[in-house]
């Protein structure tokens, strides 16, 4: 994991071990959508992984899915 993209799960981690207990078990989701956030950050770094995690937290509504949503794998065409 890049230095900023270890830098930007710090929040997560933070929601994790503070509000997540208190929240609950209430993602649509698997895997959660914090843990969606740490694997999304580790596989893509700062900048695609925070797209990708802003993404699936703005599906994460009553009108929207719900299911197995794995992290994509990076392009082939590097």
């Amino acid at each position: 994991m890049t230095p900023l993209a270890h830098f930007l799960a710090l929040p997560v981690r933070a929601y994790r071990l503070v509000f997540s207990p208190w929240v609950g078990f209430n993602c649509r989701y698997q895997p959660t959508c914090s843990a969606y956030a740490l694997e999304a950050l580790e596989k893509h770094g700062a900048l695609r992984g925070t797209w990708l995690a802003m993404r699936r937290i703005g599906r994460c509504h009553p009108l929207g899915g719900d299911g197995y949503d794995p992290v994509p794998d990076e392009p082939q065409d590097k």
